[in-house]
């Protein structure tokens, strides 16, 4: 997986991450391969997943994206970050995977043109309390009448909120095993927040 070397790179020659408001300090968050998208890649190695459309929010890297690649799952990824697309590119290449549709969008967006998907992922998104509405909502207006959300949380405060405002929006909270973690460093010490909603 092509990635940053750490959280100290940075590089905008063009601007663009300034002009959407990408400091410095945050700039590089996308490009690292952080413990929660490793545990969400690892659960959709083996999650049964046929014929469903797949939607991850806050790609970075797209590990999760690219492990769905390769089982030739219908999955589009989605970053802020104006550089996440070339990363998620050069990540498919490098695995000889099929072309990730790729959409630079924010949470905050009206619509992007994705359309509803059946499974909605992502890893490591609920770092700031301002986003927590933001993101749901996004959630919500791609999610099909019945479907499934799993975030995995890297352990931050803001899991709670976010599972408030899933279930404000009609989604049930379902119970996951907890995983394994010697594919890991250390032992993870996130949770994984699985949403399911059903149509009438």
């Amino acid at each position: 997986v092509r990635s940053l070397r750490d959280t100290n790179e940075f590089g905008d020659k063009e601007g663009e991450s300034v002009e959407l408001g990408i400091g410095s300090a945050n700039w590089a968050i996308f490009g690292v391969l952080w413990d929660a998208g490793q545990v969400l890649a690892h659960l959709l190695h083996s999650y049964d997943i046929k014929g469903r459309r797949v939607l991850e929010v806050g790609c970075g890297l797209g590990l999760s994206s690219l492990v769905l690649n390769h089982r030739h799952v219908d999955v589009t990824a989605t970053d802020y970050h104006p550089a996440a697309g070339d990363f998620l590119a050069a990540n498919v290449a490098l695995n000889g995977g099929s072309e990730i549709p790729f959409v630079c969008t924010a949470w905050d967006d009206e619509d992007c043109g994705m359309g509803q998907f059946d499974l909605i992922i992502g890893s490591d998104v609920l770092y700031e309390r301002a986003h927590v509405a933001a993101l749901s909502a996004f959630i919500d207006r791609h999610a099909h009448p019945t479907c499934e959300v799993i975030i995995v949380d890297g352990g931050r405060e803001e899991r709670g909120r976010f599972t408030s405002s899933m279930h404000a929006l009609g989604y049930e909270s379902c119970r996951y095993k907890p995983l394994p973690s010697d594919y890991l460093a250390a032992p993870f010490g996130g949770e994984i927040l699985h949403f399911a909603r059903c149509a009438d």
